[in-house]
């Protein structure tokens, strides 16, 4: 399949240029050619790199991920949140082809402890949550005879980046005891799985525009940040010892959801996408630590 996908450093977008070497050609466009944050400015760039490149679908991976610094910069978070996403999709509808975008958590306040379904209400705590709901209104009011998606994951890592496991094994290197929230919990989810899950929609969509609508991606078990940080320790074989924490301890400009549960079983129905199961993807992830210079 052909994907055009909008973003070039981040998490999931560098893991949907791996892709290219299992028979996929992926084109990624990043700032330096279309500056999403002016998402007018970059229609036209967008347009000539479809009609260049004629891809079977786009994925949107491109987004404001700076979660505390929306706080003071909501406009900035929303034109990259909110309106890139909804031009992203006019321009797909346009040309014909799906359109993927990806979302978050965040959209939804994290209350009780029952996993959030697609159609739950949404109601973000933060600019952060606030921009990227308004992306999915956008890109849902867009009238795509060739099928849209909006992804809805939670707690991304990899190998590169900025994420809880790089910085945990960083942290853990160099000190006896780390304190990590344990009241908040959810599914960490390999940017890897990520980026299959927007393939393997996007060719679903291809085939069958009806499979449209939101969607829920995340990994199992769901565990606690100091769950998951312990069982980095552990696989790391690092001595560091992890004390629980509440938030109330751990205080951030965005508050964070306590409730980060996503009910994923309609997705799995719809396009045969099980959890993938984090504790693995973990241990492959510090395989390839290990091998990386």
């Amino acid at each position: 399949m052909r994907l055009l996908v909008m973003g070039r450093s981040g998490q999931v977008a560098r893991e949907m240029a791996r892709l290219s070497g299992e028979g996929h050609e992926i084109r990624l466009m990043g700032r330096e050619e279309a500056d999403l944050s002016q998402p007018e400015a970059a229609t036209e760039r967008v347009r000539r790199a479809l009609e260049a490149f004629r891809p079977d679908a786009i994925v949107n991976a491109a987004a404001w991920t700076a979660v505390d610094a929306a706080e003071a910069q909501e406009p900035q978070a929303r034109a990259l949140n909110g309106a890139a996403p909804a031009m992203l999709a006019r321009i797909a509808a346009e040309a014909g082809v799906p359109f993927v975008h990806v979302s978050t958590d965040y959209v939804f306040d994290g209350a009780g402890e029952t996993p959030f379904a697609p159609d739950a209400p949404t109601a973000p705590l933060s600019a952060y949550g606030r921009t990227k709901r308004e992306g999915e209104i956008g890109v849902a009011q867009v009238d795509s005879p060739a099928g849209w998606a909006v992804l809805r994951t939670s707690w991304v890592f990899s190998a590169h980046g900025a994420n809880f496991v790089r910085t945990m094994l960083r942290l853990g290197a160099e000190r006896e005891a780390l304190r990590v929230v344990a009241d908040q919990i959810g599914g960490p989810t390999p940017a890897d799985a990520i980026a299959r899950a927007c393939l393997s929609i996007a060719e679903a969509l291809a085939a069958d525009p009806s499979k449209s609508g939101i969607h829920h991606f995340s990994g199992a078990p769901d565990t606690s940040w100091a769950g998951f940080a312990r069982e980095i320790m552990a696989q790391a074989d690092l001595p560091c010892r992890i004390e629980e924490i509440p938030s109330a301890d751990y205080p951030t400009a965005a508050p964070r959801p306590l409730n980060s549960r996503l009910d994923c079983r309609a997705t799995t129905e719809a396009f045969g996408l099980p959890r993938p199961d984090w504790r693995a993807d973990l241990a492959r992830l510090l395989t390839e630590l290990k091998a990386t210079p």
